[in-house]
Formats: structure tokens, C-alpha cells, sequence
């Protein structure tokens, strides 16, 4: 690598050798009053090299043939001339309402950020690149109101994406829109975020409608890096590397609180275990009652991990062709010590050429290569649950091999509990193979009014898995063999768009109408076997099938493959009258073979907006620089749910016909066809300027309904759950966004950013008999309930702890429930229907994983040559079921953790919230309740950035301009939630994988 990097900084600074400088100079004015702008930055485009204009407006710099000058200046619009022939540049400066004319990517086309009617939400490159991540994704947490990113912490996993909350039963039904220069996919995990220009997230449903049925969970639009026409070549190179720490480690009980634990429990086996430790691996010298075995499983299966991401790119231009080509390599290890990394290796090439000055010609393609080790995961329950009175190695354990771990089942424990074995013979190997490719043809009929535009796009994804199982013997007959799972997958989706356009202004009146039409062939095939007793396991070169045992295959082949088509039709028309008044308006129908049902539909959006700022009456208002009002309404389809839900099933049954028994069979059909889901929103919102254009206002509130919402509902009589277009769901919330930027002086500016947004998921209809629908476990139940968010965590009401017997005999339910054997150091439940009894009639909702609010905010500055950012993030009102310690009901003979081991209940007065180590053993303690349902909420410092920038003209004439930075990813997390995350995808928490804290040190290059 370091051969590579030094080869790479002497073909820079021999490129950047040949460039040949001169000196520019001029005088920039404000178009108004033609006075002298002061203040004003000159920068060469794509370098740190600039100067600021003086009192008088005048300004010199040395620049090289070919490259671009940027005059900008807070207040005015930005203006960008190429430098060929001249030396002298003289510039007018038009004023900038809050770069409202600045052109937003939308679907199918661009808009005005001032014209738009939509809750469309942007985020630039600079925002993104601070973010050391495999997906862009996670570089927009904390950043946009209205959408949830929940981090992923294991190496090229992506994070789950919801745009205004949840829209559908399943979570799987919820895929995100990506459209990447013009190309549609559904995970953008090949995208290096040095590549990206901007990111624009279509929030409402009027501004998704263009996209029909993929765009009911929101569009995010992604436009990648172009070259210029008649510019020199440009080449970047950007690396960093850094470590990834395990922050928020959970706290488990240690050896002597554990024998507390256990001799409080008055278990005669458990306190046995601790005997047989004793005599095995001896007694602490510390406390004799204590073994001399003190393991924390947690810190042996944790480690750092590496992380490092290497780009260079190349852009530039000739009369008639521009280009962007680019490489990255990247490379994370994960923070579980087994085989767990990814590693990602990207070429892309963005090429656009003007064959005549009517027709446009285009071609962008990715070639992504990436190997994806997957942590086994089994690997968390077991550190949670073993106890840490056995050692990782024991050497009397000579039964065991190939290494000697040890194993609890030698001193009594039902279970090996040691996750080492799951960490050393496991692999999980996947290789994921992806070619993009995107052409298009663009022909001016009318030279910039009429315009047509056919693309075609082709994403064909390969995926490889390998899972590998090394035979391993732990002792006491816990022998495994070789196994392998392989299993392939292959995407093939084909996209072909046609589009007309045309675009006019006339008078006081601008238009745009647009027709279009789409393809989709969208084709999956996946193939798996599963294979045992492996021939010479331990070579690589015989991981393969035809190294198994051939019986070993039985019901263990499955091949599935699947194909849909689809045809659209859409159009759209946005209108503007002296920029005051805004209307847009989009329709699309769909048709698809998915459905054999209701298989088309029409989608329909509709938006309106009033720029009072253009109104003479508010002219010079004194407080608003510009303000917008605007309403939205539109429809989408969801068809990422599945084309139908039944099955028929056979059952064995038998009878007796006086004294002889017969078999006989039963047969039960049940089938439903499906439709697509039906999204309807309405949305209002403003856009103001104020403060000579410093701070800005966006506004949304939203109503979002799901129609024809598919919920599993339960068919009585052949106890049958079914899929069912059966009922609606609700989310409606409040977003609002703030930004402050300000120029002090030449040498100092700074910016500050808020967000805020709030979120009520209810499900307003369920078409069922009951009028709730149950999931999740019987142990731990969650519950749709009319009126209620999906899936709410379902339970008994707490209300406190029995003290002393006194209480207990008081206490009534104690008479009633005596098979409960009540006792000090059980929970107190709520009776919330007063009959004096505690069962399934006083469950009530305890709470949803679904965040009720979110904010975020950042804080920006730059002094000479330096410059800070910092970022946070934080959300609320949302509850996780401790699902790992709930697993105490199914096995108590394993550890707990440190907060149950401290503040459980062990006399009179020292807990009214956790119950003691013998009452958690019972059954009436076990029940679902809010002793297992804990707070979600957290706050988060995401991201801090400090950059220090070098003039290349500072160091000598042929040095590239230098940028070194250093970045703290989420180096503070506070939450009270008793895991490693309170990021938990759907609030259930058995063995997430922790979030890690990212450190790293980066430089950038550019000449």
C-alpha cells in the first residue's frame, strides 16, 4: 500500500508540473447599483486556492488555462467563468434570494428550488463525504426532518431507511426508492461517497407520484460527479484510514455478583454449579466463596477493527465530451473477533458527448466487487448468557478439539454457553458481484424547449454465499460435523424510459409539460443446497458440494425463481405566473404482472404554492427576504409486497368407528389474491428567508394514510393466517428546519443547523373480527390495536415491587392468585379492569419501537485555513423489549447483567422496579410487562471534523492543493437502555450488533 500511495502522490505532482499559471485580474460589482462588492470569494473551482476581493472590489490570482474561477459572496448569486485567453475578468453580481433558483433534481427532470411544491429535502457532498461509511445512507442520519436512519454496525450492512415513518404491517415492505442518475435501484450499498454531487429526498407523495408503485416508502435521487466541456483534467485523491471501538459495552455480571445472584435464588442445582467450578478451577483468593474464574465474554469477543476507504478520480472535458471516471477501494473490519470484514473495490465512468448541437449522447457504469464476511451472530447470545465462571480455554477439557474451550456443561449447565466455538470453526462468506449500467440519447427538436430523452439501464447483481461449519468437538458428546450451505442469487433488471419535454417561458408565464413512458423487467433466481461431512474441510479448494457426503443433500436442495414486468404511463405539467404563483400537477398508470388482481392503477398528484414575497403588498416587508406557502396531495401504489398469500395443507387425522381406529386426511385451501398497497398524503408547508438571507425556514405537516394495507389475519375455522388487503395505516407528523450561515470577516464564517420532527403511526382501520392482530412470541407479545402504531409491545402494567409480607398479605390478589406463591421481591401488576384478578384481560400497550420524535443539528466554522464541524443527532418516545434478558424464562441457569445484578430486589426498600433472583424465576415475574419494555431515547454526538487546508501554491509551483482531517464518527452515544444501542430495527433486541465509534485520519489531494 505504501509503494501504491507514493507511486500515486509522483504522478500527481508530475500532472500538476505541466500546468502553466497567469495572472487574473478585475473588479466585481453588484448588478443593482454597480457599486464595488468587498468580501467577495474567488476560488479556482476544485481546489482551495482563492483570494478575497478588497474595499474597492478588486481582486488577482493566478490560475492555469483551462480551469474555472467561482465568484461568490452570501447575498449574491455564484458566478463560474473559464479561464482561456483573458486576464483581465470583470464580474456583475446578481442578488440571490437564498439561491432559490438553484435547480433541483426531481423525477424524470429539473426543477426550481423557488417553484417547488413538494417536501423535497437536499443534502450537498460536503455534508456526506465527513461521514467515514460503506453507504451513503448513513451519512444522512441526523440530517433531514421526516427520515429515520437506523445505523447498522457490522461490516457492508446497510442501514434500514424510513421516509415519514412506517407505511406497512412488515418492515420488508418498505424499500426505498433510489434513483442514481436516472437509474433505479432498491440498495446503493456500490456507492462511494466521494462520487456523489447531491441527494435529494422526495418526502411527499404529489412530489414521488412520477415513480407510481415503487415510490410509496419515498425516492431518494442521487446525482453522481460529471466532468465539464472545455476544462482541464481534474485529479482528486481522498484516504483515510482509522479505527472502529466498541462503545456502550454492556455490563455483565462478574463472578462474585453472580454467586450472589445464584445463592439468593435458593436454586440447589445452580448453587451445585458453583461447587463444581470450585472444585475445578479452584477458589478466588480474593473472596474463597467466589471460583477463580472472573471471565468478561464480552471483552474477549470484542476487538478494534480497521477501517479505510482510498479514492481517486479524474474529470474533465473537450469541446464536445465531457467525463468522470473514478476508483475506490474500501475496507472495514468489524468489531467481533472472527472472520468478520467487508471489503469493496468500485470502478465507475460517467461519459457525456454533444454528437451535434441538437443530440446528446451518455454512458454511466459501475463495476462493484465486494466480499462480505458476516459475523455469526450467535455469537452475542452466548457472551450474554455465559456465566463467567469458566474460563474461554480449559485444558482439562481434553475431549474437546480442536481447540480446548471450555465447556459449561462439565459443571452442570444445560447449555455449552462458550461463543468461541461459534467464533472459530463458523465462516460466512459472501461475494457480491455488481455491473451498472446506465445510456442514454437526449435530441433537441426544439433548441431549448423541446427535448426527448430515452434511456436504458441494466442492474445485474450476483451473490455468492458460502457457509461454512468445521467439524468440532466441545466435550461431553457436544460433537458437530462439517457442513456447507451454498447458496446463489442473481438480479437481472432491465429499466427503458422515454420522455418529451418541452419548456417555455412567455410573458410572465413559465411552463413545462412532460410525457413519458417506462419498462421494467425485473428477474430473481436463487439456488441453495446444503451439504455435510465435508471432505478435507480445512482447504478452501474443497468448500464445495461435491466434497459431501451425497446422502447428506436430502430436502436440503431448493431453487426459486421469479419475474415481473411492468408498463407505465405518466405526465406531469408545472406552471409559474410571475413567479408568484405555482402550480404542478403529475399522473402515471401503472400496469404489472405481478397481480393477477386489480393488476393497473392510476396515481394522481396535485400541488399548489403562493410566493407572497413577489405580492406588492409584501415587498420590503422589512422581516422576510422570501416566504412560499404551499399544499400538496398524491397518490402511490407499495407493490413491494408479495402477489398473493395462501396454502394448502394435508393433515393426518384419526377416528374410531366402534372398536377399530381408522386414518384419514384432511385438505384445506386458502387463497388470496393481492393488490397493491394504496398511499394517499396531504401536505402543507412553508419556505421563508429572513435576516438578509441568512436564516431559513422550512416547514412541513403531513397526513400519510395507507389504504389497503396488508395485515396477517387469522381464518377461524381452519386456524389459518392469511395475508389480506385488510385495513389502513396512518402517519401523519410535523418537520421543521432551520439554517444560519454568516460571514464575520475575510477569515471567519460559520453556520448553524437545526431539525426537528415529530411522527404518530396509528392504524386507523383492521377488517377483522377481532380488531387487533397478535405477533411476536406468546412470551412476548406485540399487538396491532385499532387506534394504536403496528406492532406495540403488549403487556402488564408494573406498578412496583412487594417490600416485606405485611404487603403481600394485604394485598388481595395475593388470595386470589395463590398457585402465584407471592412473595417479597415480586412485581406488583396493575389490575385495570378492578375484578381482582391479574391475567391476559389487564394487558394494556406498553409502547412501540417507532421513534415519536427526532432532531438533529450541526454547527460549522471556518478561520483561515482551518476549519470545524459538528454534528448530533437524537430521537424519543420510542420502547425496546430487553428480549436478551428476557430469555432468562426459557433458561435461568446463565448470567444477567450488571443492572439487574445491582439493582435487583435483596431486602426491604432496595428496589421497587426489578424483582429478586428467586421471583424472577416465576412465572408470574416472567410475564410480559414493563420490567422487559425499556426507553429507546438517546442523544448523540454523530459526527466532529477537523480540517486543515494547504494551498498548493503555498508549498511551491507544482504542489497540489492538500486538505488533512481529522474525524470522530459517534464518538458519544447517552442513552439509559441496558444493550449496546438503543438503534434497534424493530425494537426487539436479542443479539444486535454493536454500533462502533469511528475514528480516522484522512488527506485529500487535488490538482
Amino acid at each position: 500500500m505504501k509503494t501504491r500511495f507514493t507511486l500515486l502522490l509522483i504522478l500527481l505532482f508530475t500532472l500538476h508540473a505541466f500546468a502553466q499559471d497567469k495572472t487574473i485580474s478585475g473588479i466585481v460589482t453588484s448588478a443593482e447599483d454597480n457599486m464595488p462588492v468587498p468580501g467577495v470569494n474567488v476560488i479556482v473551482q476544485g481546489t482551495i486556492r482563492g483570494v478575497s476581493t478588497d474595499f474597492d472590489g478588486g481582486y488577482s490570482i493566478n490560475v492555469n488555462k483551462g480551469e474555472i474561477l467561482e465568484f461568490s459572496s452570501l447575498g449574491f448569486k455564484t458566478v463560474e467563468i473559464q479561464i482561456q485567453d483573458q486576464t483581465t475578468v470583470n464580474i456583475s453580481l446578481e442578488p440571490d434570494i437564498a439561491s432559490l433558483d438553484e435547480v433541483v433534481v426531481i423525477g424524470y427532470g429539473t426543477q426550481k428550488k423557488r417553484d417547488l411544491t413538494g417536501a423535497i429535502a437536499s443534502v450537498d457532498a460536503e455534508s456526506i463525504e465527513k461521514t467515514p461509511t460503506a453507504n451513503v445512507m448513513q451519512s444522512l442520519q441526523g440530517k433531514l426532518p421526516g427520515v429515520q436512519i437506523v445505523s447498522a454496525g457490522a461490516p457492508g450492512e446497510s442501514p434500514t431507511v424510513r421516509i415519514r415513518g412506517l407505511g406497512s404491517f412488515n418492515s420488508g415492505d418498505t424499500k426505498v426508492l433510489y434513483v442514481v442518475d436516472g437509474a433505479f435501484y432498491d440498495n446503493i450499498d456500490f456507492l462511494n461517497t466521494k462520487d456523489i454531487k447531491s441527494v435529494n429526498v422526495l418526502k411527499d407523495a404529489s412530489s414521488s407520484a412520477i415513480f407510481g408503485v415503487r415510490a410509496a416508502n419515498g425516492v431518494v435521487i442521487i446525482e453522481t460527479k460529471s466532468g465539464r466541456l472545455n476544462s482541464k483534467p481534474q485529479i482528486e485523491y481522498d484516504g483515510y484510514t482509522g479505527i472502529q471501538h466498541a462503545q456502550n459495552v454492556v455490563k455483565m455480571a462478574n463472578s462474585e455478583q453472580f454467586v450472589t445472584w445464584v445463592n439468593e435464588s435458593g436454586s440447589t442445582a445452580d448453587i451445585s454449579f458453583i461447587d463444581n467450578a470450585m472444585q475445578r478451577y479452584g477458589r478466588s483468593r480474593v473472596n474463597p466463596n467466589v471460583p477463580n474464574v472472573n471471565t468478561d465474554w464480552y471483552d474477549e469477543i470484542l476487538r478494534n477493527g480497521i477501517i479505510q476507504n482510498h479514492s481517486i478520480s479524474g474529470t474533465g472535458g473537450g469541446e464536445n465530451v465531457s467525463y468522470a471516471m473514478g476508483l475506490n477501494y474500501f475496507s472495514q473490519e468489524g468489531i467481533l473477533d472472527m472472520k468478520n470484514e467487508y471489503e469493496r473495490f468500485n470502478i465507475r465512468s460517467k461519459v457525456d458527448a454533444n454528437l451535434t448541437d441538437r443530440i446528446k449522447v451518455g454512458v454511466n457504469s459501475v463495476f462493484s466487487n465486494a466480499t462480505q464476511y458476516k459475523p455469526e451472530n450467535g455469537a452475542w447470545f452466548k457472551a450474554y448468557f455465559a456465566v463467567p465462571i469458566i474460563p474461554v480455554i480449559d485444558e482439562m477439557n481434553t475431549d474437546a478439539s480442536p481447540v480446548r474451550y471450555s465447556n459449561a456443561q462439565l459443571l452442570g449447565y444445560r447449555g455449552t454457553q462458550n461463543p468461541f466455538s461459534d467464533l472459530t470453526y463458523f465462516n460466512n462468506r459472501f461475494k457480491i458481484r455488481k455491473i451498472l449500467a446506465n445510456v442514454y440519447t437526449e435530441i433537441d427538436f426544439i433548441k431549448n424547449k423541446l427535448k426527448f430523452r430515452t434511456s436504458y439501464s441494466h442492474n445485474f447483481s450476483a451473490l455468492e454465499e458460502r457457509r461454512v461449519i468445521q467439524p468440532y468437538s466441545l466435550g461431553n458428546n457436544v460433537d458437530r460435523i462439517s457442513e456447507i450451505k451454498r447458496e446463489n442469487n442473481t438480479f437481472s433488471n432491465q429499466y427503458w424510459d422515454n420522455t418529451l419535454t418541452f419548456k417555455d417561458t412567455f410573458g410572465d408565464h413559465d411552463l413545462t409539460l412532460l410525457a413519458g413512458h417506462s419498462y421494467r423487467d425485473e428477474a430473481n433466481n436463487k439456488f441453495n443446497a446444503t451439504g455435510q461431512d465435508i471432505r478435507g474441510i480445512s482447504l478452501e479448494s474443497s468448500q464445495f458440494l461435491d466434497f459431501a457426503d451425497p446422502e447428506s443433500f436430502n430436502n436440503k436442495v431448493e431453487e426459486i425463481g421469479k419475474r415481473f414486468y411492468g408498463l407505465s404511463y405518466f405526465g406531469r405539467v408545472a406552471y409559474s405566473f410571475k413567479n408568484r404563483y405555482l402550480a404542478y400537477g403529475t399522473i402515471r398508470h401503472e400496469i404489472s404482472s405481478k397481480f393477477t388482481k386489480d393488476n393497473s392503477d392510476t396515481f394522481l398528484g396535485l400541488g399548489l404554492g403562493w410566493v407572497l414575497t413577489e405580492e406588492n403588498f409584501m415587498k420590503d416587508n422589512g422581516v422576510f427576504d422570501f416566504f412560499k406557502i404551499r399544499g400538496s396531495w398524491g397518490q402511490l401504489g407499495n407493490d413491494n409486497v408479495d402477489a398473493s398469500s395462501g396454502a394448502n395443507t394435508i393433515d393426518v387425522v384419526f377416528t374410531d368407528f366402534g372398536d377399530q381406529q381408522f386414518t384419514g386426511f384432511t385438505s384445506t385451501s386458502v387463497f388470496n389474491d393481492l393488490v397493491w398497497e394504496f398511499v394517499e398524503e396531504l401536505n402543507f408547508g412553508i419556505n421563508a428567508t429572513t435576516f438578509n438571507n441568512r436564516l431559513s425556514i422550512d416547514a412541513d405537516y403531513f397526513i400519510r394514510d395507507t389504504k389497503r394495507a396488508i395485515f396477517p389475519i387469522t381464518i377461524p375455522v381452519v386456524d389459518v393466517t392469511l395475508n389480506q388487503n385488510a385495513g389502513t395505516i396512518q402517519n401523519r407528523g410535523l418537520e421543521l428546519s432551520l439554517n444560519w450561515s454568516d460571514k464575520i470577516s475575510d477569515d471567519f464564517s460559520y453556520t448553524i443547523g437545526a431539525n426537528f420532527n415529530t411522527i404518530k403511526n396509528e392504524v386507523t382501520r383492521i377488517d377483522n373480527e377481532q380488531g387487533y392482530i397478535d405477533t411476536g412470541s406468546a412470551e412476548f407479545r406485540q399487538r396491532t390495536i385499532l387506534g394504536n402504531p403496528v406492532q406495540t409491545f403488549f403487556g402488564l402494567e408494573r406498578v412496583g415491587v412487594y417490600q416485606n409480607q405485611a404487603q403481600v398479605d394485604a394485598d388481595p390478589f395475593a388470595a386470589n392468585h395463590p398457585e402465584a406463591n407471592l412473595q417479597p421481591g415480586d412485581l406488583i401488576y396493575k389490575d385495570q379492569n378492578g375484578d381482582g384478578f391479574i391475567n391476559g384481560d389487564d394487558r394494556v400497550i406498553l409502547g412501540s419501537f417507532l421513534p415519536k420524535f427526532a432532531y438533529g443539528g450541526n454547527i460549522g466554522m471556518s478561520y483561515k485555513n482551518f476549519d470545524f464541524s459538528l454534528s448530533f443527532y437524537g430521537q424519543g418516545g420510542n420502547k425496546i423489549l430487553n428480549r436478551k434478558r428476557g430469555e432468562i424464562i426459557f433458561t435461568n441457569d446463565t448470567n444477567i447483567d450488571a443492572d439487574l445484578a445491582v439493582n435487583r430486589w435483596h431486602g426491604e426498600g432496595t428496589s421497587n422496579s426489578y424483582p429478586s433472583s428467586e421471583g424472577i424465576r416465576k412465572s408470574w415475574n416472567q410475564q410480559l410487562s414493563e420490567f422487559w419494555i425499556e426507553d429507546g431515547d438517546f442523544f448523540r454526538i454523530q459526527n466532529i471534523q477537523l480540517a486543515y487546508n494547504i494551498s498548493g501554491k503555498s508549498l511551491g509551483t507544482n504542489m497540489p492543493d492538500a486538505r488533512i482531517y481529522l474525524t470522530a464518527e459517534r464518538p458519544f452515544t447517552t442513552f439509559k437502555y441496558n444493550g449496546f444501542t438503543p438503534e434497534v430495527n424493530n425494537g426487539v433486541d436479542r443479539q444486535t450488533y454493536p454500533i462502533p465509534a469511528i475514528y480516522t485520519l484522512g488527506i485529500n489531494l487535488k490538482i
